[in-house]
C-alpha cells in the first residue's frame, strides 16, 4: 500500500492537500472556549422566615417550593436545607447545556405559583432566585491591617464599593459575599419586661411595621386658591439605636407609653452571624 504513494507522488500529495484541508476545515468549526460547560447551570432559591425553626421552615416553605418547582424544563436534580435560623435555600440543578437565564426565568415563574401558599412573612421578606454555581473561580480577602475595622464594616465596604465595580466586568458571572453580614438594627427582646407588660413578639413586629415605613404626606394648599403651596417632608423610615427605642408599643389614658427601649435593647449590628 505505501508503493502506490511512492511510486505515485502527485496521488499522495493530492491525498495529503485534502486531509490539510480536512483538518483546517474542522479546527475552524470545533468550538474553542477557555472554560467549557462542565459544570451543570444552577439556581439558587433562597427565602427566610423569621423567628421559625427549620422544622417549620420545611414544612410551611420548602415543600412548597419543591412542589412547584420539580419538573421545570431541563431540570436535572434539586437539594434543599431549612436552618433553625429561619433560612431556607433551594438549589436547582439543570442538564448541562441548559440556558441558565432560562432556567432561572422558569424557576422565577414556579416560586410566583407557589407564593400563595406561603406565610405573609416569608412573602414580605423576599425570595431571592439567582444563579449561582457551586464553585467559585475566584476568592478575594479583604482585611484590615491594624484591626481599625471590623468584619460588619469590611463586608459593607466591599458591598457597596467593590462588588459593582467587580460585577461590571466582563465575562463575570456573578459577585457575592459568602455570609449575610450587612447593617442591620438588631432588636434583643427582654423575655421577663415582655411578660409584665403582657406582650408577645408579634407586638413589637406590628409596632414597627407600624411606625418605620416611608410614606407620602402630601401637600397643603393645593387646589384650594391658596397663594402658597407648602410640601409636607416626612422623616421616613429610622436611623440609628435611639429613633427605634422610643417606638411607642403601648399608651394608656393616663398618657403613660411603653416605649421599645423599654422592653428590649437596640443596637446597629449584622443582618446574620452565621
Amino acid at each position: 500500500m505505501f508503493r502506490i504513494f511512492i511510486e505515485r507522488p502527485v496521488l499522495a500529495t493530492v491525498i495529503s492537500v485534502i486531509i490539510l484541508t480536512l483538518g483546517i476545515l474542522g479546527i475552524i468549526s470545533l468550538p474553542i472556549s477557555q472554560y467549557p460547560d462542565i459544570a451543570p447551570p444552577t439556581i439558587q432559591v433562597q427565602a427566610s422566615y423569621s423567628g421559625a425553626n427549620a422544622d417549620v421552615v420545611l414544612k410551611s416553605v420548602v415543600v412548597p417550593l419543591e412542589q412547584q418547582i420539580n419538573g421545570v424544563e431541563n431540570m436535572d436534580y434539586i437539594t434543599s436545607t431549612a436552618g433553625n435560623d429561619g433560612t431556607a435555600n433551594i438549589t436547582v440543578f439543570f442538564k448541562i447545556g441548559s440556558d441558565p437565564n432560562m432556567a432561572a426565568v422558569n424557576v422565577q415563574n414556579a416560586v410566583s405559583r407557589a407564593t400563595p401558599v406561603l406565610p405573609q412573612e416569608v412573602v414580605k421578606a423576599g425570595i431571592t432566585v439567582q444563579k449561582k454555581q457551586t464553585s467559585s473561580l475566584l476568592v478575594l480577602s479583604v482585611y484590615s491591617q491594624d484591626s481599625t475595622y471590623d468584619q460588619t464594616f469590611l463586608q459593607n465596604y466591599v458591598g457597596i464599593n467593590l462588588l459593582p465595580v467587580i460585577k461590571r466586568i466582563q465575562g463575570v458571572g456573578d459577585a457575592s459575599v459568602p455570609s449575610q453580614m450587612d447593617y442591620s438594627m438588631r432588636i434583643w427582646l427582654n423575655a421577663q419586661a415582655m411578660d409584665s407588660y403582657g406582650l408577645v413578639p408579634d407586638d413589637i413586629t406590628a409596632a414597627l411595621a407600624d411606625q418605620n415605613i416611608q410614606a407620602a404626606p402630601g401637600q397643603i394648599g393645593e387646589r384650594a386658591g391658596q397663594s402658597f403651596q407648602y410640601v409636607i417632608k416626612y422623616s421616613g423610615t429610622l436611623l440609628d439605636a435611639k429613633q427605634f427605642g422610643d417606638i411607642v408599643i403601648r399608651s394608656s389614658a393616663r398618657s403613660r407609653i411603653l416605649r421599645l427601649k423599654d422592653v428590649a435593647r437596640i443596637e446597629l449590628g449584622a443582618l446574620s452571624y452565621f
